[in-house]
């Protein structure tokens, strides 16, 4: 903070009582007597973080005083890579109720574990791990069934979504991996040591964009030779392209209103893609498509940032009437076969949307969805990388330093310079 004095550093005063602590601002270079007021060598506030300041506001800066622990079961890990997510593209958008100013995002990151408290048995300090989003107890009801995303404990207050890293205060309202550092609650349930062998970055795309593809095609149900469609070809929505052929798909096709992301999702996913700009009508064209039955699985990949409906968009995005636009729902709903599955892995927020229940009641339309259960899906995911059936870091286009996040939410957010996924390195990232 610059005045015409010189800078104003803020900085603990140590000396005083604990209940007449605060924060003085000292101004260099007219230092005060420091004999009378001794000042600790660094700055209280020292770790870079994202900063979140409102809608489409973020900056980088040292808003944060490094995590402690806080219970037996936490640990602190020093982030070595984070991902951004169109998930938090939501938040930054404004579209999540209770997305609080000054809260670090990201639900997508590895680490290397600096301390650990005094429950902790199956992580040790120096070990480098991969942090599912999902902050689940491993005890309460819903992670008995594996139902990490869905975690009782971590977030008591809600009565459908667990506790995520770096998401609202629905979430659970944690401080996610967008820093140089983060308190990870129960650390002996998800963080996992990160193979040897396994590269980085393969290991931080396994936190939630894998993972969360995969369980995309896996709630379709997919079976020999179907017809498998993707609404959405951002990184998750071609991470479920990719993943629909591992569970036996005959055909998969990806729509999208963006010329690259559809070139990227053909040499990928190995699938068919077409922009719905293009189209009259997307649901007639996949009927076409379809020989007139329609496609034996849909996904929304996109969820409530989608784009295609005006009324949607003045509902959900401009008057907040419902929670954000549901256009690819309701494309993926009017598209499936008759006895078909929707699966939605696409964000929405609370608290409704309009959605054509004639159509899903009548059509006899299986819906599911939920958000990827991280730590029930990790064995397989590894066994994927280390065998070579998927690439998660193919995915990757950008890598940022974190301090220059602002500039990272704004290009992916615009999809400029041909962005699909971006990858954020901290300073410490290669601290010993």
């Amino acid at each position: 903070m610059a005045s015409a004095f010189g800078i104003l550093r803020i900085r603990r005063v140590q000396s005083l009582p604990e209940q007449a602590e605060e924060l003085f601002v000292l101004c260099e270079p007219f230092v005060f007597n420091t004999h009378l007021f001794p000042i600790s060598p660094q700055p209280y506030w020292s770790m870079l973080a994202m900063n979140f300041r409102g809608p489409f506001r973020i900056r980088a800066d040292r808003n944060r005083p490094d995590p402690e622990i806080k219970h037996p079961y936490d640990a602190i890990v020093r982030v070595t890579r984070s991902l951004i997510c169109g998930s938090d593209l939501h938040l930054y958008h404004g579209l999540v109720p209770d997305t609080r100013v000054g809260m670090t995002f990201g639900h997508e990151f590895t680490g290397v574990v600096e301390a650990v408290g005094s429950g902790v048995q199956k992580l040790k300090v120096g070990d480098h791990v991969l942090v599912p989003f999902n902050i689940a107890c491993g005890t309460c009801p819903f992670c008995k069934q594996e139902l990490y995303g869905n975690c009782h404990e971590s977030n008591p207050e809600a009565t459908a979504v667990g506790g995520f890293f770096g998401y609202a205060h629905i979430a659970g309202g944690y401080d996610g991996g967008q820093a140089e550092y983060v308190r990870v609650p129960y650390a002996d349930v998800s963080p996992t040591v990160i193979p040897k062998g396994m590269d980085i970055e393969d290991a931080v795309m396994l936190t939630d964009v894998t993972p969360t593809g995969y369980q995309a095609a896996e709630q379709g149900g997919i079976q020999k030779g179907d017809t498998v469609v993707v609404f959405g070809a951002g990184p998750v929505g071609i991470m479920s392209a990719r993943c629909a052929w591992l569970f036996g798909a005959g055909r998969v096709i990806i729509i999208d209103r963006l010329e690259y992301r559809l070139e990227f999702a053909k040499k990928y996913a190995y699938c068919e893609a077409y922009n719905f700009k293009e189209m009259d009508d997307p649901v007639l064209f996949l009927k076409k498509a379809t020989d007139w039955y329609g496609a034996d699985v849909c996904i929304d990949a996109v969820g409530c940032d989608a784009t295609g409906s005006t009324l949607q968009n003045i509902l959900g995005k401009k008057l907040l009437l419902e929670a954000g636009n549901a256009t690819a729902l309701h494309w993926a709903i009017n598209s499936v076969k008759k006895g078909g599955i929707v699966s939605v892995i696409g964000v929405y927020g609370p608290p409704w949307n309009l959605v054509p229940m004639g159509s899903l009641m009548n059509k006899g339309i299986t819906l599911r969805g939920n958000q990827a259960s991280v730590k029930r899906l990790l064995p397989k995911l590894i066994d994927h990388v280390m065998s070579g059936r998927l690439n998660p870091k193919g995915l990757i286009s950008h890598r940022i330093p974190l301090e220059e996040v602002p500039d990272a939410y704004h290009m992916f957010s615009a999809k400029r310079d041909n962005i699909i996924k971006p990858l954020l390195i901290p300073p410490r990232a290669y601290a010993a």
